[in-house]
């Protein structure tokens, strides 16, 4: 029994998934909830095969996004394949618009440093400058 329960879906997940979409007074059953679970265990390994069948005769090892939104629609789900097609273009414009950022981030750090350290180098050339003019308009050299 183990065995079994480490291949499903967490119950508590899968309960607090059931419970987002019934009324607060709703009461769950024990026994619903895992036979939720295995239903939502068992849907998922069979898209996840799917797509992993596809991978194999292409050669690939690597299953993603596009390959499942594929299965969903050969197994006759093209409603979900549709919804998390558009989901997946969603996060994937989000994550290069995140990694944009992050380069934009580090490039502004990266002028930032050299910005400062040109400053602090002026500072050392100019001074000994401003020092020999000082002093040439000190009292003391005036005579």
């Amino acid at each position: 029994m183990d065995n079994e329960q480490d291949r499903l879906l967490p119950i508590a997940n899968v309960g607090r998934i059931m419970k987002q979409i019934l009324p607060p007074s709703a009461k769950i059953s024990k026994e619903s909830k895992q036979v939720m679970q295995e239903c939502a265990t068992e849907f998922i390994s069979f898209v996840t095969s799917e797509a992993s069948d596809k991978c194999h005769k292409e050669n690939r090892k690597t299953v993603n996004g596009d390959d499942i939104c594929w299965a969903l629609s050969d197994l006759g789900f093209d409603n979900y394949a549709e919804a998390i097609g558009r989901y997946l273009h969603k996060y994937r414009q989000a994550e290069r618009e995140k990694a944009n950022q992050s380069k934009g981030d580090k490039a502004q750090e990266k002028h930032e440093a050299s910005s400062t350290k040109r400053s602090s180098q002026e500072k050392h050339i100019h001074a000994p400058l401003e020092r020999r003019e000082n002093a040439e308009k000190s009292p003391a050299n005036q005579t």
